[in-house]
């Protein structure tokens, strides 16, 4: 497959020739050499997605849903490539990915069809002889970031929508997942006419900000951390370019005494460690009554120490590694951090013995309330654990 910058229809590298190697987490194995992209790149791109912007946006709603539609086709007919780059670029378990990547599928086929139905309310005549109404018109070139967790279904969320509405797009997918946005570039280059998708690799600071920035993008989507959301945000703020922010979570569960703790322990066991916990909506805070506490600690320990680590390839694995040797490190300091305060870590907490970025499912027990590891994203296979005194 192609792994140069996709450009207004045509595969080019890097206009200063460097390139970014791309890991596979599960081996820490190089994989691929991917275009390392500058504000040259970006330049190239947002011009040609500017300059195929009036022929899309013109097109009839129905002629774009029935492209996208294409789209979402061409992506069944070649699940079995995507998913495989996805396991490999990835880390994800063989045993999640085909249950994504229906997913991806059916977002096409939804914002395809959405593309038909886009809102105009009519509003009346509130002067006389005039009648008002709301029209809604695209915007332009949507910058486009997707993140390394769920590179392809989160880069179909941006795509989708912005497509369908007559919009034209650059995106750049997280520098350490850039595969299976080089592969759907590939695979619709003769169904999305050309400059509609732009794809450019790069790091964030040589590619990323340089497209949040330029002068012609007319919207940003963004999911990303809490600090380059607020950097984005801020840098828009000077042109008031329209920005689309998905950040950061930190998903608690709370544990009344009533509740059929078996039940709770299936789901978080699965909930918590899925995609090793590189979620945002992971639930990695729990916080339990008074009466069910030293019982949910005990069997949620247990039901952690169950967790199948190991390679994604293997289909009896539910969690492969973390994405990066610099996101398991960040993960083990929070951890060791909180150790350190006091908390208790009741299974878990190391990194795992074997090549590539393996990370212990880890449950950490009585951290105060203040502590980074409660307040903070952890964004790994980590479930806190807190005693409430009563409901109020």
């Amino acid at each position: 497959m192609a792994k140069q910058n996709y450009i207004g229809g045509k595969w080019v590298e890097a206009k200063s020739g460097a390139t970014d190697s791309v890991i596979n987490p599960a081996t820490a194995e190089v994989i691929a050499e991917v275009a390392a992209s500058d504000k040259a790149d970006v330049d190239a791109a947002v011009k040609a997605a500017a300059a195929a912007f009036e022929d899309w946006s013109q097109k009839p709603p129905r002629a774009r849903s029935e492209i996208l539609n294409q789209v979402a086709d061409a992506i069944e007919a070649d699940m079995k490539t995507l998913s495989a780059l996805e396991v490999d670029n990835v880390g994800k378990p063989e045993s999640i990915i085909e249950f994504e990547m229906d997913l991806v599928v059916d977002n096409w086929r939804f914002f395809g069809a959405g593309a038909r139905f886009l809102e105009g309310r009519a509003a009346g005549e509130y002067m006389e002889e005039h009648t008002s109404f709301l029209r809604r018109d695209p915007l332009g070139v949507v910058a486009s970031i997707a993140p390394w967790n769920y590179p392809l279904g989160m880069a179909t969320w941006k795509l989708g929508p912005a497509l369908a509405a007559g919009n034209t797009v650059v995106l750049k997918p997280s520098e350490l997942t850039p595969l299976t946005a080089l592969r759907l570039a590939e695979i619709t280059a003769d169904i999305l006419p050309p400059g509609v998708l732009n794809v450019i690799t790069g790091q964030g600071q040589e590619a990323g900000a340089p497209l949040v920035t330029h002068p012609d993008v007319a919207m940003v989507s963004l999911t990303g951390d809490v600090a380059t959301g607020k950097a984005i945000a801020r840098a828009a703020a000077d042109t008031l370019t329209r920005v689309h922010l998905e950040l950061g979570g930190k998903a608690p569960v709370i544990i009344f005494d009533d509740a059929d703790i078996e039940a709770v322990v299936a789901t978080l066991a699965e909930g918590s460690f899925y995609n090793s916990g590189q979620d945002c909506t992971a639930p990695c805070r729990v916080i339990a009554g008074p009466k069910v506490y030293e019982r949910f600690v005990a069997s949620f320990t247990e039901a952690a120490k169950g967790v199948e680590t190991g390679d994604p390839h293997d289909a009896n694995v539910a969690m492969g590694p973390m994405v990066s040797a610099r996101q398991r490190e960040r993960v083990a300091g929070f951890v060791e951090r909180a150790q350190s305060a006091g908390a208790e870590v009741t299974t878990g907490g190391q990194a795992i013995d074997r090549a590539g970025y393996f990370y212990e499912p880890s449950v950490v027990v009585g951290p105060a309330q203040d502590s980074e590891i409660v307040q903070r994203e952890v964004f790994g296979p980590v479930v806190t654990v807190q005693r409430f005194a009563d409901d109020d």
